[in-house]
């Protein structure tokens, strides 16, 4: 059956996209067997999975400050617990579509990113799916794998 759905815009669907990426951040978390969340990494460097995912904030408000966003969601400690970690991603989640939202319907840019919002878009999902690699594969190491099915879930973007 055909999807009956209006069309959306461009910009709506870049915004769609960028929501759903952070939603398969949370369905990550969720999914993660509790003892990874601060476990050192193997082999002693790098950050933790609670610190992968202050870093991926961080740079959300980074970015926002940038763009001097007026109201800045809360930062967010490297050793927080994970229900405080993903309220700070919702909450720079939210703040940051609402950047975009507004430089899209203005057709203006991200101040200090070039080339444009739609390239800015692509930058972060790149960048923190860079880093939900980095989880995935360090909850492995630590002997805790994702379920299977959450594996596959994270590919599921049509359901997320």
């Amino acid at each position: 059956m055909p999807d009956k759905s209006p069309a959306l815009s461009p910009a709506d669907a870049v915004l769609r996209s960028f929501q759903i990426h952070n939603r398969i951040h949370l369905y990550l978390l969720e999914a993660l067997a509790p003892e990874v969340w601060a476990a050192p990494p193997p082999g002693g460097k790098g950050r933790t999975v609670a610190a992968l995912v202050s870093h991926m904030h961080s740079v959300r408000l980074m970015w926002l400050k940038a763009a001097r966003v007026d109201m800045l969601p809360p930062s967010l400690d490297k050793m927080a617990p994970v229900p405080e970690a993903k309220q700070a991603l919702e909450a720079s989640a939210a703040a940051l579509a609402g950047l975009l939202a507004d430089v899209f319907h203005r057709n203006a840019n991200i101040p200090g990113f070039k080339p444009d919002p739609w390239a800015f878009v692509a930058y972060l999902i790149a960048h923190e799916a860079h880093h939900r690699g980095q989880i995935v594969l360090q909850a492995r190491q630590l002997g805790h794998p994702l379920e299977k099915s959450a594996s596959y879930g994270l590919w599921e973007w049509g359901v997320r």
